[in-house]
């Protein structure tokens, strides 16, 4: 009875913090909510018996994302504010609050008739679902032995359905190249970093390393892997950027480069290694399985955790060239 008591206000409490996300006026507000939602979406996930995706959203959806949505947040004041300065040299009275655009009440009535559809799909599927269906569990743990790995998550993600981690990775790559198109926006003005950040910077750093160092190696084993292990690496890149540090410039051409394109690059090279000789993307030899994970995995982890902390650099040194150009003309 205390089971079903903490499971059901913990599900009410998810939604509520997801309402109140949703419908809060204040940004700031619902970038915290949202990153509370994000912690709580991580406890029922251990509720749910998967400790893997569990880590993966405390360390992305609540953690990382957050900083990338308060960094966000940060720029968009800062171009308001040079907007609305630069409006008021040119308007002799304040203008009018203007009405919403036909279009933008079209998407908001869309969702209003597509998210309660959307749920009620989902409600139907998993209340029509066989009490007794084990899924493709069964069919896991039987070719366990062959996927290199005894973790049951690390052999779906990495071996039985490795295309969908190379596509992943593929996405988090198309991210940065999305980014690094902006070329117009304005550099963050730098301020030297408190002293208590820059210590505690230097005192998680390394702690970070090891955890990520751990996480990599556990996940043939044990919930972990390649992801975790990046949020992880990537969470102590973006501490050290908020401390003041900076990578220098040949840091910034092909060696950030290669790091950001290891985990695809390795994925998409392998998997026409085994279409050739294996005649099956990303099947690999029985007997090279394990070690092939392993290798895939560190790359993987290497681009992940770049990737995520050049998403939170909001504009890197040929942006800032790029700017300095244009702001000359």
């Amino acid at each position: 009875m205390l089971e079903w008591i903490f499971d059901t206000v913990l599900g009410l409490s998810l939604l509520w913090l997801a309402w109140r996300a949703l419908n809060s006026p204040d940004l700031f507000k619902a970038i915290v909510l949202f990153i509370s939602f994000g912690l709580l979406m991580a406890l029922i996930w251990v509720r749910l018996n998967a400790p893997d995706v569990a880590l993966a959203e405390a360390a992305i959806g609540a953690g990382l994302t957050g900083a990338l949505l308060l960094a966000a947040l940060a720029r968009l004041r800062i171009m308001t504010d040079r907007n609305v300065s630069g409006a008021s040299t040119h308007l002799a009275h304040p203008a009018s609050p203007a009405q919403p655009p036909a279009g933008s009440r079209f998407s908001c009535g869309m969702l209003i008739l597509l998210l309660p559809a959307s749920a009620a799909g989902i409600s139907y599927a998993v209340w029509t679902l066989p009490s007794d269906s084990s899924g493709l569990s069964l069919d896991v743990a039987e070719n366990l032995g062959s996927s290199g790995v005894s973790n049951p998550v690390t052999a779906v993600l990495l071996n039985f359905r490795g295309y969908d981690t190379m596509l992943e990775m593929i996405v988090l790559l198309l991210a940065v190249l999305g980014i690094w198109s902006l070329g117009g926006l304005s550099p963050r003005p730098e301020r030297p970093a408190a002293a208590v950040l820059e210590t505690l910077s230097r005192f998680l750093t390394p702690v970070f390393i090891l955890a990520a160092g751990y996480l990599l190696w556990v996940g043939a084993d044990a919930p972990g892997g390649a992801f975790q292990a990046g949020s992880v690496l990537g969470a102590a890149g973006v501490l050290l950027l908020l401390s003041g540090w900076h990578p220098r410039a040949r840091f910034m051409q092909w060696p950030l480069r290669l790091a950001l394109t290891a985990g695809a690059g390795a994925f998409i090279l392998l998997g026409l290694l085994t279409l050739l000789f294996e005649k099956q993307l990303l099947a690999y030899p029985v007997a090279q399985a394990g070690r092939m994970i392993l290798l895939l995995e560190s790359l993987a982890t290497v681009s992940i955790a770049v990737t995520l902390a050049v998403l939170f650099l909001e504009v890197s040194s040929d942006h800032k060239e790029k700017v300095k150009k244009g702001e000359k003309e």
